[in-house]
């Protein structure tokens, strides 16, 4: 379970989600990025990294997997459940080629004959490219997506008639021009062209008598009329009479090979699936690549041991602006269950909280993480967090109050197999009562053995941090002579808030300060 619902945009998740998605090369996989999502099934969750991790090293060993062609049929294929319907030409065309893609991704599996992608291989089984529809679609268009003449007998016969009288009008055609040229009837370098179909002559309108034909059109100055010789109206008729012939054929072509391939459909529709979810995959193994995600040791119980973890988004911040994020160490087990971390403000306790807090999600999502390939994680079945401001007007709620109703959610549902990230505890209310109400939730966690990353800057919750069983202190550590932060985390002892220093860093006056000390 997640919560708020908001959690994803909390959590910085909402934007590797759409980053994913420029990854994918079709639609199927953005469709399978829209919709997955967080997973408390250990083997599910271990099947899906290997996946990835299996499809990272595809990408970095070899360049040879089919990437093109990732196309979206199962709408064609939806249509064609209903009889009569049938697949145009371009439908085919589209279809023919994802075949091919998925035909050549489940050769390239098959050749793994070392089988180094056990995870993906596994993931071929039972998909059938029949060569039949292959080899259907072949016979029917040629590599432009266009009908073959030799689709049917009876196109073959159509066609090569259509050909006989194109050819007969244009011998036809090109004799009265020539006529009409001789005659001054029409403009020099004029030349044949087609009005509604039709083959007509431009020929000057105030000649327009002297050619016995239909006047299809004129042109804009009304200056030349197009005209449509009488001895050739008769040829221009058998044409269009061929081309209903012509597409009668087609579709009958069409309907006939629709028809055929209707029984196959459940196993293109899970061919197609296969599809997706490979294009799905290596958008993950993309964003892997990307950001330098491992696959770590995953453990089948609840675990944090992150070495040199990083911030994904930051990292790929600060790597345009080749800087480099200062990796976190962190360390939750049975004994030690609950974290909480102070220190100065903008001092990266809520980085380092939001790090953890979207390093767990991403893994159980499916995805290889920014950390050191020794780091160990377990799974939550519950992932809470409370970080930023909740007021909300309409609902007459202040921050405090939505802060209290996020402290009631987690008391109620969080367990032993729940991990709570909340941000600034106890703050948006009087110092002394929030920190004794932060105290009092804190202690109820701890007593339901819940895991935690928290952040404060109260004294009383550090010192309630030193003496409980399964809670520890963490400091994010300060450099006193250059009055800045220095973005690590230090586990065992409490940080401070160094209000005075940075105040005194900013400008403010020592007279200010004084009185604050007295």
């Amino acid at each position: 379970m997640i919560y708020p619902t908001n959690f994803e945009n909390k959590i910085g998740f909402d934007k590797i989600r759409e980053m994913l998605k420029t990854f994918c090369l079709g639609d199927l996989g953005k469709e399978r990025v829209v919709h997955f999502s967080f997973s408390n099934d250990f083997e599910q969750i271990n099947t899906f990294i290997n996946q990835v991790n299996e499809f990272k090293i595809i990408l970095l060993d070899r360049d040879d997997f089919p990437s093109e062609n990732y196309i979206d049929v199962t709408k064609y294929l939806e249509k064609a459940k209903v009889q009569g319907i049938y697949l145009e030409q371009k439908e085919l065309f589209e279809l023919r080629r994802s075949l091919l893609i998925i035909k050549a991704i489940l050769k390239f599996f098959k050749n793994d004959d070392e089988n180094k992608y056990p995870y993906l291989k596994k993931l071929t089984k039972d998909i059938n490219v029949y060569p039949y529809i292959i080899n259907s679609i072949d016979n029917i268009i040629n590599n432009h997506g266009k009908i073959k003449n030799n689709a049917s007998t009876e196109l073959a016969s159509i066609r090569r008639e259509l050909i006989n009288t194109q050819s007969n009008i244009s011998k036809q055609m090109a004799r009265i021009l020539k006529k009409a040229q001789s005659q001054s009837l029409v403009d020099d370098g004029v030349s044949l062209t087609v009005r509604d179909g039709r083959a007509v002559i431009p020929i000057k309108s105030a000649h327009k008598r002297k050619v016995p034909g239909i006047v299809h059109d004129e042109s804009a100055t009304g200056k030349t009329s197009f005209i449509e010789p009488a001895e050739i109206v008769e040829l221009n008729n058998k044409i269009k009479e061929l081309e209903y012939s012509e597409r009668r054929e087609i579709i009958k072509i069409l309907i006939e090979f629709t028809d055929s391939i209707r029984p196959y459909l459940p196993e293109l529709f899970f061919a197609y699936d296969f599809l997706g979810i490979i294009d799905f995959i290596r958008a993950k193994a993309v964003f892997a690549i990307k950001t330098e995600a491992v696959l770590p040791t995953f453990c089948n119980e609840q675990l944090i041991d992150l070495i040199q973890a990083r911030h994904p988004l930051l990292y790929l911040s600060f790597k345009k602006d080749k800087k480099k994020v200062v990796p976190l160490d962190i360390y939750l087990s049975e004994e030690q269950r609950i974290i909480l971390i102070s220190g100065p403000n903008a001092g990266g306790k809520s980085v380092c909280l939001k790090t953890v807090g979207l390093i767990q999600y991403m893994l159980q999502c499916g995805m290889l993480v920014t950390v050191d390939e020794k780091s160990k994680i377990g799974f939550f079945n519950n992932i809470f967090i409370d970080i930023g401001d909740e007021q909300s007007i309409e609902n007459d709620l202040s921050t405090y109050s939505s802060h209290l109703i996020n402290m009631k959610y987690f008391t109620k549902k969080a367990d032993e197999k729940s991990l709570i990230l909340i941000d600034e505890f106890g703050t948006g209310t009087e110092p002394m009562l929030g920190g004794a109400i932060a105290e009092a939730v804190l202690k109820k966690l701890n007593e339901q053995k819940t895991y935690g990353v928290l952040t404060t800057h109260y004294t009383n919750l550090k010192h309630f941090a030193a003496s409980a069983n399964g809670i520890v202190n963490g400091a994010m550590l300060f450099d006193n002579n250059k009055l800045e932060p220095l973005f690590k985390l230090e586990i065992g002892k409490p940080g401070s808030s160094f209000a005075f220093e940075i105040a005194r860093k900013i400008g403010l006056s020592e007279e200010i300060l004084n009185l604050a000390k007295e």
